[in-house]
């Protein structure tokens, strides 16, 4: 007997955490763990190296990694990416990090990369999976001022009345805030621009936004896989490096500004026919 985990996945009509067939904008946010059904967290868990995912989740990466085998890679770079951010806002003095869509926890880690440079630096996990939030509580219990919220990034009043009321962020000195791999999940009528400009109102001066954006000059048949997660709770939405650059409207940008994220980290590094934007700004 076939193991029904074993069958191909159609991406339009797998099951996410909380769906089952195509799902419908106000049915994107995952349910309490089931382990027979898709997570995308756990999906990037594998794509990264990690153990916390099944067999499921590995099944579903190994068919795009067969169409699209860069998307190891870039996770990878996106990675990177964010950790050099958090770096360089950890340099330029800031002390406290707001890691908004943090997926499964991975080592090194925000915090662990913040406290290389200031050993107090308080960080706060923020994600709407409670996959998520479960293993982030478990993983990191131990460090004092490293804290995990269950909050729904389109819902920004909400987290940052959980963040002021529980004491954890002083909007009153810089944070860093990261958002990696998350706005592309984020469709038009949810209105990111929106999003990040309630995050922006809040911040002091001097803090820092990092951003990662899959962008509209991937090559056709990486976006030709990507539309078929259409209609699903993996659904993502491609923008264009200008569409990009306007979520930092209000931020200086930092160099090289705007641009795939393999530019950030060193260079030498592939081109991939799926282009993932990175972009780092400051607000004075």
């Amino acid at each position: 007997m076939e193991h029904p985990f074993e069958a191909p996945i159609d991406y339009r009509y797998a099951v996410v955490e909380g769906t089952e067939g195509p799902a419908s904008e106000g049915n994107r946010t995952p349910q309490p763990f089931n382990p027979g059904q898709l997570n995308s967290a756990r999906v990037y868990d594998y794509l990264l190296g990690g153990k916390d995912n099944r067999l499921i989740d590995r099944d579903l990466a190994d068919q795009m990694l067969s169409q699209a085998p860069e998307i190891k890679t870039l996770a990878w770079f996106s990675r990177s990416f964010a950790l050099k951010a958090v770096e360089m806002a950890a340099e330029a003095g800031i002390r406290q990090f707001l890691d908004l869509g943090s997926g499964i926890p991975n080592s090194p880690s925000v915090h662990e990369v913040a406290r290389e440079t200031e050993p107090s630096a308080a960080v706060v996990y923020v994600d709407y999976d409670p996959v998520v939030h479960a293993h982030c509580d478990a993983l990191l219990a131990g460090p004092s001022g490293v804290t995990a919220l269950l909050g729904d990034v389109r819902r920004p009043h909400d987290i940052l009345d959980q963040l002021k009321s529980q004491t954890l962020i002083n909007f009153d000195e810089p944070v860093a805030i990261t958002l990696i791999g998350v706005l592309h999940y984020v469709m038009d009528d949810e209105n990111p621009a929106e999003i990040i400009a309630a995050f922006r109102d809040q911040l002091a001066p001097g803090s820092y936004l990092a951003i990662t954006h899959g962008s509209v000059d991937s090559a056709p048949e990486i976006l030709e896989v990507l539309a078929g997660t259409k209609e699903t709770s993996a659904q993502v939405d491609f923008r264009s490096t200008a569409q990009t650059e306007a979520f930092l409207a209000g931020f200086e940008l930092l160099e090289p500004g705007v641009v795939p994220v393999q530019q950030w980290l060193r260079p030498g590094l592939p081109d991939t026919r799926m282009v993932m934007l990175g972009a780092i700004g400051r607000k004075p």
